[in-house]
């Protein structure tokens, strides 16, 4: 594995631009959220979709959420209601994970049985430069244990996963708490899981 250590607010951009060419080189990468630290690849690359399958141990029934560079980007990905729009501008960047209907685009192995997908814009400059500059959306799932737990500190996550990824951006550590998940595909919004976003805009 490659490793790197970025400035978390002015991150060097030769570390980007490697982690970017590994993407798109079919690579998965190690990167820093807002929320936690997060693997990833270009979602439309199926070989390393599915060596992220593998290394999480899942099954293919489990659904991995993805970065978009920005709210303008996700309407290319997911159909968006005026409603879910008004909500996500409000909210994004931010520690949220948004489920909306599916657009074509989106390889359907990263669709729900009821043909939606979870989307983020996280707020953190090192994730969205990464998605700017791939073109592409990135799989975002949690570094964790065999047991499930979060990783939060590089140095742990980097002897974790040294020989299943391709590249780690490290940034310190990250004490967060996974992203809130909100389902805005139906007219009603649900909180699906109350995370490091405030969710008082859904609460009546």
């Amino acid at each position: 594995m490659e490793y790197y250590e970025l400035h978390p607010e002015n991150p060097q951009q030769r570390f980007i631009n490697k982690a970017v060419e590994v993407l798109k080189n079919g690579g998965v990468i190690i990167y820093p959220t807002d929320t936690v630290y997060g693997i990833g690849c270009d979602i439309f690359n199926r070989e390393a979709l599915e060596r992220i399958f593998h290394i999480k141990n899942d099954s293919s029934n489990k659904l991995f959420s993805f970065v978009c560079a920005d709210l303008k980007d996700i309407s290319k990905y997911a159909k968006v209601s005026d409603y879910a729009y008004r909500t996500m501008k409000h909210l994004l960047p931010g520690p949220y994970t948004f489920i909306l209907p599916a657009a074509k685009l989106v390889p359907k192995k990263l669709w729900s049985k009821r043909k939606t997908v979870g989307i983020r814009v996280p707020n953190h400059p090192i994730t969205l430069k990464l998605a700017e500059e791939l073109g592409n959306p990135i799989i975002s799932t949690s570094t964790t244990s065999r047991k499930g737990e979060i990783l939060y500190d590089p140095f742990e996550i980097r002897n974790v996963f040294n020989s299943q990824v391709d590249l780690m951006l490290a940034s310190g550590n990250i004490n967060g708490q996974p992203s809130t998940v909100i389902d805005l595909s139906e007219e009603v919004p649900e909180v699906v899981r109350v995370g490091a976003g405030d969710v008082s805009l859904f609460v009546y």
